[in-house]
């Protein structure tokens, strides 16, 4: 069995495991109802006068801030918990593979959620004439930054046995990558520090990186931020869990 076969194995095993709970229909139930809320009701669309899912994407770095984490912070502590960690590793898999099956699934789990939300897509097509080629680049964007909070929450699951002290470590190191961009910070940072170093700053945020693909325009910068913190992430994972085998 090749290593491919390994991992959609790994991958087979945690999505049958979201969908045989509450888990999986909690949170999309939830992803949808706050993302129409947010994008009609919390938000100027119909005032707008223009067919846009601008409200929509302009939401997910905050929406994904409580909802990622909820869906990462049990692919390791659970293990921990179950005791299986030890039984899944004496698999003839490597860790990595184990790591990629896990974050793969559940990176496609929130795919899944960002696919239901097209019907409003659908709809602002009714209302109107909106440039879908933005819209695209917002949904490719959307699933980048989820899959970077995905790997961030596998990390901090790594890290510890308990769920929730993994979801508020990881909603601390995702809102430090938003915040890093984020207005009213940047705007403080001005008043004493360099634009140079202002901008070194903000190159680290998400916010950043996914306001280019809401404008719809996703460049080599993008996508090399989004890969290196995924990257960074699982690697990190690999390390903490090697070093938890090795105790």
């Amino acid at each position: 069995m090749n290593s491919w076969s390994h991992i959609k194995t790994i991958a087979k095993r945690e999505m049958t495991g979201y969908f045989s709970s509450p888990v999986a229909y909690v949170f999309i139930v939830i992803f949808l109802l706050l993302a129409g809320f947010f994008t009609f009701m919390a938000s100027p669309f119909f005032d707008r006068g223009q067919a846009s899912l601008q409200d929509f994407f302009v939401w997910h770095p905050w929406l994904f801030l409580f909802l990622v984490p909820a869906v990462g912070m049990r692919l390791w502590s659970e293990e921990y918990r179950m005791g299986t960690l030890e039984l899944l590793l004496t698999m003839p898999i490597t860790t990595w593979q184990a790591i990629v099956g896990k974050f793969l699934a559940s990176w496609l789990f929130l795919g899944l959620g960002l696919v239901l939300t097209v019907p409003l897509w659908i709809t602002v097509n009714y209302l109107g004439s909106p440039d879908n080629g933005t819209i695209f680049c917002g949904y490719v964007g959307s699933f980048l930054m989820a899959g970077a909070y995905l790997a961030i929450a596998t990390m901090t699951s790594a890290m510890s046995r308990n769920q929730v002290v993994s979801f508020i470590v990881a909603v601390v190191l995702c809102l430090f990558l938003i915040l890093c961009g984020f207005p009213p910070v940047t705007n403080l940072l001005v008043r004493w520090a360099s634009p140079g170093f202002v901008d070194f700053v903000t190159s680290f945020s998400v916010m950043t990186h996914f306001q280019n693909a809401q404008r719809g325009v996703i460049d080599s910068r993008n996508l090399l931020y989004f890969v290196s913190v995924i990257g960074f992430s699982l690697f990190t994972t690999g390390v903490i869990i090697r070093s938890q085998r090795a105790g």
